[in-house]
């Protein structure tokens, strides 16, 4: 289990000895997904947070009329998981699945729970992963309620500019809350700026 990318995700906000460590990477499983697997389908209970080694995960929803609802992409270095499922163990909100074949590392709510007790610090590095996906959550909410379509876009392409390579055009429009036939008109107007 390569645990190098996690351990420099960890450290850019706590520090841990060896037997810290040690301790964490004992917690966590190694899990494989093929290209369309599912991590999480909606209903289910959302067991682990899921850190993403390599790959991309997407989570979303479907409505009423089939259409998908991407909230977001997941890529190495990120975490990834349906977090009110997973804290409060109720039925899962999202699906979660890969869009390419992809390795994460996971961790279950009891071991996370036995991570604090034994390494406190802990408590604070998982706030701190919390408090910036609450920002990026109302960060999110905000550009779908206030952006134009082509703001919107510019920004998913300001923010990820090697994302956009790894994702259908379908896959992009259901992000930005548009449809892929708008999508290439923006993308033609913008090519012609």
């Amino acid at each position: 289990m390569n645990t190098d990318l996690i351990i420099q995700n960890i450290s850019r906000h706590i520090h841990l000895d060896k037997t810290e460590t040690d301790f964490f990477i004992s917690l966590l499983q190694a899990k494989k997904l093929k290209r369309k697997e599912f991590l999480l389908k909606q209903g289910e209970l959302c067991k682990t947070e899921n850190f993403i080694i390599k790959g991309c995960l997407r989570t979303y929803t479907i409505d009423d009329n089939g259409f998908e609802h991407i909230v977001m992409f997941g890529i190495e270095d990120w975490w990834v998981g349906d977090l009110y499922s997973f804290l409060t163990q109720s039925p899962a909100t999202y699906f979660i699945d890969a869009l390419e074949d992809s390795e994460i590392l996971q961790i279950t709510k009891a071991n996370l729970d036995k991570l604090y007790e034994r390494v406190p610090k802990f408590e604070r590095f998982f706030r701190l992963i919390l408090q910036n996906a609450f920002i990026a959550q109302q960060q999110r909410i905000n550009q779908n309620l206030s952006y134009s379509a082509e703001q919107r876009y510019l920004d998913f392409i300001g923010e990820h500019p090697n994302l956009e390579q790894r994702l259908s055009q379908k896959q992009v429009s259901a992000y930005l809350g548009i449809t892929p036939v708008f999508l290439s008109m923006l993308r033609k107007k913008l090519s012609q700026k």
